[in-house]
């Protein structure tokens, strides 16, 4: 069974015949303790063309210290990373099942082997509060790294690891200026793997200012990156069902599939790839719901006084969704093992990598990418003037007006990385529609699973009155919503929020 931590750290390059400062009067800390040595083995494994390092994500087999095991270190930005333990045990050199699950998003069906071998002489010192619990511990490592494949390449350095336990990023802040003070520097590579494969590894690349005068294409290229970033390091985490994990991969999804329907006249070939994006938001979106919707039910139920809870409700809630959820559980893990979502993954980055770009995106963004997303505003309005126009179809045209302010809502997500206040301020307006309507049609899926179940309760001789209450709660709260969202609108589409749109 693996153990996971969020490892929150600085590392910095400690120069040759340099010692560590004292550390003792730094805030928070009451005394320290150690410092122990160890020596600690470890084999880095990637694939041939080193994907993982190239994403931030290091694999190693480690010997050796309080931890030896399996460690999986996964980047959650901000110099955090989660990292996730397995004991040796029998598997011996090959990367065990539930690891190699972890980076299929990185390695691709790619062959896992080990790439280079780090032997670290580490003097560690431990941080203690005033009640002797560990704030931090700062490791003095001495390095030695033989990178093996084709060529070997050896080399050595020392470095300084600041890791906290306990302690906060003040802590953080404080050690990184005594360590400066001192004559350390921050280490230009996060992973010792990186240091060890520097010959093998590009430089990190600078991203390009955004302004309005960059070009439009640039501009969605580098948010369409950042979202495929952000879907990849959130696979893992859907893969351990971390809380609210799902959900996020759904709406990196959309974000994706709104970007490239919103900014297909700049982009050729954007098509197929939006139209898988569709595939796996749906399967995401049914996860998802599965998920909320029953909590969303008990939580009414949880609301009623005592006695208008007649019957077994809250097993029957049980019994119904417990298999929905499984299912939908078991349809996420099949799609991200599925040959179609790495082939998403591949067009995803094909088209990052090597864009085709129509003649309009070498554009000012200032000028071209107003202009898409008043495109995507103007769909907006029309659907939102139809809902209250559809009569008894008014509450499936807010859903489809919903989808649209949701991808006018990304549109101008995408714009406000070079236009800056005007389309962010916009994109806040447009969240807001969104997220009424959302309200609202959650309360049409509430509806439709209380009549399901009241039904399956007189079926069964149960009583059904409790189901019917909710949903006459659920239809008023409905009501309530529509005249929000047309008060909601009403403020979101003024023109001052639109005058950046020309």
């Amino acid at each position: 069974m693996s153990v996971a931590a969020r490892e929150t750290e600085t590392k910095y390059e400690l120069p040759a015949g340099a010692a560590l400062p004292s550390l003792d009067e730094l805030p928070q800390v009451g005394a320290t303790a150690g410092a122990d040595e160890q020596q600690l083995e470890a084999e880095y494994y990637d694939t041939d063309d080193l994907r993982l390092i190239r994403a931030g994500v290091t694999l190693r087999r480690r010997r050796g210290g309080d931890d030896a095991g399996w460690h999986l270190k996964l980047p959650e930005g901000a110099g955090t990373r989660l990292e996730i333990r397995l004991p040796l045990g029998r598997s011996g050199r090959q990367v065990p099942r539930e690891l190699s699950a972890l980076v299929r998003a990185y390695a691709r069906g790619a062959t896992l082997r080990p790439v280079a071998r780090l032997t670290t002489r580490r003097q560690r010192l431990v941080l203690l509060d005033e009640a002797g619990e560990s704030l931090a511990e700062v490791a003095s490592d001495d390095v030695s790294a033989q990178t093996m494949g084709d060529s070997t390449t050896i080399s050595a350095w020392r470095e300084v690891e600041v890791e906290l336990t306990g302690g906060n990023r003040r802590l953080l802040k404080a050690a990184d200026a005594l360590l400066r003070r001192d004559g350390l520097r921050p280490a230009g590579r996060s992973a010792k793997l990186e240091r060890a494969l520097a010959g093998q590894l590009p430089e990190p690349a600078r991203s390009p200012r955004l302004t309005a005068r960059a070009p439009a294409g640039q501009v969605v290229l580098a948010y369409l990156r950042e979202q495929a970033e952000k879907l990849k390091a959130l696979d893992p985490m859907v893969r351990r069902d971390e809380p609210d994990a799902v959900h996020q991969m759904r709406v990196t999804t959309r974000r994706l599939r709104a970007a490239l329907r919103s900014y297909r006249r700049l982009m050729r070939g954007t098509g197929h790839l939006a139209g898988e994006l569709r595939w796996l938001g749906r399967v995401l979106g049914e996860a998802r719901d599965a998920e909320v919707l029953p909590a969303h039910l008990r939580a009414g139920f949880d609301t009623l006084p005592v006695e208008q809870v007649l019957g077994p409700v809250r097993a029957r809630l049980q019994v119904h969704f417990a298999p929905v959820i499984a299912q939908a559980r078991d349809g996420v893990l099949a799609a991200l093992d599925s040959g179609r979502y790495l082939s998403l993954l591949d067009e995803l980055d094909q088209m990052i990598a090597e864009p085709e770009f129509r003649p309009r995106a070498a554009g000012p963004a200032g000028d071209v990418l107003p202009r898409e997303v008043r495109r995507a505003y103007r769909k907006t309005a029309r659907r939102m003037k139809q809902a209250w126009r559809a009569g008894p179809q008014t509450q499936t045209r807010l859903h489809e007006a919903r989808k649209a302010a949701k991808q006018a809502r990304y549109a101008g997500e995408a714009a406000a990385l070079a236009l800056g206040g005007p389309a962010a301020r916009f994109t806040r307006k447009m969240k807001k529609v969104q997220s009424v309507l959302g309200d609202h049609q959650d309360t049409v899926i509430a509806r439709q699973a209380e009549r399901d179940l009241g039904v399956a309760a007189d079926r069964a001789g149960e009583n059904a009155f409790s189901y019917g209450l909710l949903y006459e709660r659920e239809a008023n709260i409905a009501r309530a919503l529509r005249t929000k969202a047309a008060s909601t609108w009403k403020n979101s589409s003024r023109s001052r929020y639109r005058t950046w749109m020309g």
